[in-house]
């Protein structure tokens, strides 16, 4: 199996829908934030401080790093998609699947805490604008999460296991 990247809205379940499909697939799930977490040594909103630029340059040599590695289940931060250079890479050393949740369904669904960028959860939307084209553009496969975690887990190992050889 190539590495198996999902993207998407933060809070759309992408680790939590990960982390079941990774299990009953055999693999183990990497959150690409707790890994930049673990390579720092510091929380996301503590990076943050020093700005987005800073942050956004932490998540793409955390992505390269990740991406020498095999056979990975990734669960990407929201605005991996925003720096062409993290496409790039997930392309060449995997597939990426964009986990499609409405803005209301995280916000109804989700806990944004801890989310610098989501500090007003209004911002969601504009964030939503932002990126929904980037999510399809840098997307090889889409799963809608609707909100029946069963039925999404299946959607995403089924594309996993027939298309993501």
């Amino acid at each position: 199996m190539n590495n198996i990247y999902l993207v998407g809205m933060p809070g759309c379940g992408k680790t939590t829908i990960g982390g079941l499909v990774a299990k009953k697939l055999g693999v183990e799930l990497t959150d690409l934030d707790e890994y930049i977490v673990m390579r720092e040594g510091r929380t996301i909103p503590e990076i943050f401080e020093e700005g987005e630029a800073v942050f956004r340059q932490k998540e793409t040599e955390a992505l390269r790093s990740l991406a020498a590695k095999e056979n990975l289940f990734v669960a990407t931060g929201g605005g991996i998609v925003t720096v062409e250079e993290n496409i790039d890479i997930m392309k060449k050393s995997g597939k990426v699947i964009f986990i499609d949740a409405s803005v209301d369904f995280i916000l109804q669904n989700s806990s944004l805490e801890g989310r610098p960028l989501l500090k007003d959860k209004n911002r969601i939307h504009d964030l939503y604008k932002a990126r929904i084209a980037l999510y399809r553009k840098s997307a090889d496969y889409t799963v809608a999460n609707d909100g029946i975690l069963s039925d999404v887990c299946k959607r995403l190992e089924q594309v996993v296991r027939t298309k993501c050889k």
